[in-house]
């Protein structure tokens, strides 16, 4: 009876510890889009997840399902992300358009002169990612 205790003890804890290097993981690989943004754009690190939270969130609007779920795999946690602006308010309701896209920078406490910083630097790095397509698809959203 000891011992079974022992293996399953030992094999619980095996298992938290791969979900949490996952998580570890997904988050280091967000880190690196949050990091770029906070440090070229000097916003803050939840004004960069709003600000992509909030850019996702027009995405979703206006590309076609397949499209959107293409575009986020090249920017690990979009969900997170979007769950973030919700959370900090940036996103009341759907973004379909540029003036919404303003308004919920506007909540995160950022001018709507960076919405076109945002876009760049995000488009970038979609870019490094996923490439010439990914990157123009992401740019064709913003306009």
């Amino acid at each position: 009876m000891h011992r079974f205790m022992i293996v399953t003890s030992l094999f619980a804890c095996a298992i938290l510890g791969l979900s949490g290097c996952a998580e570890m993981q997904s988050t280091g690989l967000t880190d690196v889009l949050v990091k770029s943004l906070t440090s070229q754009l000097n916003v803050t690190a939840d004004q960069a997840k709003g600000g992509v939270g909030s850019t996702l969130s027009l995405a979703k609007e206006k590309l076609n399902g397949a499209d959107f779920s293409s575009l986020t795999k090249y920017i690990p946690g979009s969900d997170t992300y979007m769950k973030a602006a919700k959370d900090l308010g940036a996103v009341t309701g759907p973004i379909k358009d540029q003036a919404g896209l303003t308004s919920a920078f506007s909540r995160l406490g950022m001018g709507q002169d960076m919405v076109p910083k945002f876009s760049q630097t995000l488009s970038d790095y979609v870019g490094k990612a996923g490439g010439e397509q990914a990157k123009n698809m992401l740019a064709a959203v913003m306009r």
